[in-house]
């Protein structure tokens, strides 16, 4: 899978200026991590990015706790994830 550009609206500035592929984002490898999707190049679930967010925390504070995730990594998740989202939505209102 080649490079993809994450679609930044003007109303939601992701703030990822890169071009970023889901290997850079993401991994989930059955033999580490019990197999979760975790942060690429870290054993951090991708998973405690949303818990954080759901407990009001901000993603300053997710990084601070996780320093081994980077800016770009985490908003390019959420990017990618709101995009997903308003794909999804699109598609089911069709």
């Amino acid at each position: 899978m080649g490079p993809r550009k994450l679609n930044r609206g003007a109303s939601a500035d992701s703030g990822v200026n890169s071009v970023l592929n889901l290997q850079e984002l993401i991994e989930r490898d059955p033999e580490r991590a019990g197999g979760v999707v975790v942060f690429s190049g870290t054993l951090i679930p991708v998973a405690f990015l949303f818990e954080f967010l759901d407990d009001n925390q901000t993603v300053e504070t997710f990084l601070d706790q996780f320093p081994t995730v980077s800016r770009d990594q985490a908003r390019g998740v959420l990017g990618a994830s709101r995009d997903l989202l308003l794909t999804l939505h699109k598609h089911l209102k069709s």
